[in-house]
């Protein structure tokens, strides 16, 4: 495989790559969304049915993710005056405003950090990519999804409340979890340790490694 071939990817638990970037709201980069979560997403094209849909579910959901403290930002390799008119069409014809920005990104210089230009896909779209960002800028979660089908907002909305747990309470969570759901602890990590949590009613456990248990306050409830 020549370089030329190679999509520079960023890395989880690293600082997302940084931005200084026109938008449909003026001019944006990274450290404006320092101490708060940000979702940026990109999607293929403006004026295209699987993009609208998704704006659309974004938009409706916009105040959910602002009550956790989470900004949206799109990005397409289009310019601000398309985006703009993708705006005005998506009011007039569906009635949905759209509250976020979108990037401006004919140089392609924020798709490319973001490895969202798929060679496979194509060279000059990017696929449909969607990164969470957390309030010290780092990268904690990344996904990709084909040009032909949309995402799910709902899920992102999900995995959003999933991370803002861990990182509150210090555990994990299960396949399918959703908020005031049981939760994963982390294995004890000495053989006393393993005897008491098995001992412990406050805890659920199948086997001393595999342990759960509910939570009572913050964003469990939510």
């Amino acid at each position: 495989m020549t370089n030329e071939n190679h999509v520079p990817m960023p890395r989880l638990n690293e600082p997302a790559p940084d931005f200084d970037t026109m938008t449909t709201h003026g001019p944006k980069k990274l450290a404006n969304y320092k101490g708060r979560w940000l979702i940026l997403f990109s999607h293929p094209s403006d004026f295209t049915p699987v993009c609208t849909t998704e704006f659309i579910a974004f938009a409706k959901a916009h105040s959910d993710f602002q009550a956790l403290d989470c900004d949206l930002l799109g990005l397409s390799i289009d310019s601000v005056f398309s985006h703009l008119a993708w705006v005005a069409n998506i009011k007039e014809k569906f009635g949905v405003d759209i509250p976020f920005p979108i990037i401006d990104d004919l140089s392609m210089n924020v798709a490319h950090a973001y490895g969202m230009i798929q060679p496979g896909a194509s060279d000059t779209s990017a696929v449909r990519t969607t990164f969470f960002i957390d309030p010290d800028a780092v990268l904690r979660a990344m996904v990709f999804y084909p040009m032909s089908n949309g995402r799910s907002v709902q899920e992102f909305l999900r995995l959003l409340k999933a991370m803002q747990t861990s990182d509150q309470h210090k555990v994990a969570t299960p396949e399918s979890w959703m908020p005031g759901g049981k939760v994963i602890v982390p294995p004890p990590k000495t053989s006393e340790a393993a005897r008491e949590r098995m001992a412990d009613a406050s805890y659920e456990c199948a086997d001393w490694y595999f342990c759960m248990k509910t939570l009572n306050d913050g964003l469990d409830s939510q």
